[in-house]
Order: C-alpha cells, then structure tokens, then sequence
C-alpha cells in the first residue's frame, strides 16, 4: 500500500490563519502553544477521566494515528473539521486505501431531504466518527461546541469508537477558559467560514463537555504538536 499520509500540515482556504483578521480574534491569547511540562500535566489528566491520548509531533504522524486507529472496512462518519482537513484525512478518506465505509459519502449522494437528514441522524452511531475539538482544559476536560448538534451528537454515547484530533494550541488552563475559547475563537472564526462556504451565519447551539469517559477504549484523542484549526 502506498504511504498516503505524507503530506504535512498545510493552511486550506479556511485555515484560520486565512479568517484571523475578518473574525478579529485573540491569536496571541487563543492560539498559543503550551511548553513541554504543560502538555505532559495535560495528557495525564485527560488519561484520568479515561480517554486515551496519543501524542504526535507532527500532523503527518497524526494521520497515520487515525489511520491504524481504523480498521480496514470499518465504518466511518466525520464531523465536519479544519483540522482533519489540515492533517490530510480528507484526502485519504477520497483515496481509501483502507476500503472503509464512507457514512458521509453516502449522506451526501442522497437526494431526497428527508432521507438524508434520517441518514445524518444515524451517521452519529458510526463504528468510528471523528471530529476535532474547540478546547482542552489543562485539568482534563476536552470541549466541543457546534450550531446543530451534528458533530455534537457523536460524542457522549451514540459512536462507538469516537477520535478526536486537536492540535495543541487548543490547551488551556481552565474549563472556565475552555468555553471562553470556543466563545472568543472558535466561534469567530468558524462564524467567517460558513458566511463564506454557505453564506450564513454560525452560532454555537450545542456544547459538550467530556468530564469522564466509562467505556474503557471508546474515546481516543490524537493530540498534535502543532496548530491546527479553531
């Protein structure tokens, strides 16, 4: 099998660094990378409220996480995410060296209305969904925040194998700041990327706040030494 993952992390059109001046974001507070000792603290404590945390130095080396995380033939549903776009795996999931079975493609070929969002409805039960996230908190907590709950809905049970990715600079202090993130950057930044992709607002609907996980093995988080996404 040819090695897919080679691309390194590349801005897209919607990278955040393309939106930062038109959202008028905090960069310098929001999107800072914490020292060695600070991600260290961080990976223990999310590991504490049982979710596993895989440590990448790089977004290639993240992607070739999320693909041995997959099995070959696996169904596969993603939220829609910068930073997986930012790591690759938009790309590999078109190529699909794995033969997955790809929920969203199916989602997206249908025509009838009432069937996709039925088919929407369900794709958050996926063998494996995955999705980025808006913040961690350095005491454990990962966020995530969306306008309709179709990312959203994955997360406390419906999946049953959840991945997360996030790039390290969505580390922060506190759960109080975690959702001051999604509020101040995320949500900004996210807000000019759907005024320029569907000509509408965003708005943040749903949060999730994963405090603790009980099915041992269910939640990974690929956690990357670089920044990626909102």
């Amino acid at each position: 099998m040819a090695d897919v993952t080679q691309q390194m992390v590349k801005a897209t059109e919607y990278s955040a660094v393309n939106l930062m001046a038109d959202a008028g974001v905090d960069a310098r507070r929001w999107n800072r990378m914490p020292d060695d000792a600070t991600i260290k603290k961080t990976v223990a404590a999310i590991e504490a409220r049982g979710i596993r945390v895989i440590l990448a130095e790089t977004a290639g080396e993240a992607l070739r996480d999320v693909m041995d995380l997959i099995p070959e033939g696996a169904e596969v549903m993603n939220g829609s995410s910068t930073t997986l776009t930012e790591i690759g795996f938009d790309r590999v999931l078109r190529e699909n060296p794995k033969k997955w079975g790809d929920y969203h493609a199916v989602i997206t070929a249908e025509s009838d209305e009432k069937r996709r969002h039925a088919l929407r409805r369900k794709s958050v039960a996926a063998d494996y969904f995955l999705s980025g996230v808006q913040a961690i908190a350095e005491s454990g907590e990962v966020v995530g925040c969306d306008k309709t709950g179709s990312r959203m809905g994955a997360w406390p049970h419906a999946a049953a194998h959840l991945i997360l990715v996030s790039g390290a600079n969505k580390v922060v202090p506190t759960i109080d700041d975690a959702l001051q993130r999604c509020r101040e950057y995320a949500l900004p930044l996210e807000d000019q990327r759907a005024r320029r992709v569907y000509g509408t607002p965003s708005a943040i609907g749903k949060y999730v706040i994963l405090a603790e996980e009980v099915s041992e093995g269910r939640i990974t988080l690929v956690l990357v030494r670089e920044r990626l996404g909102y």
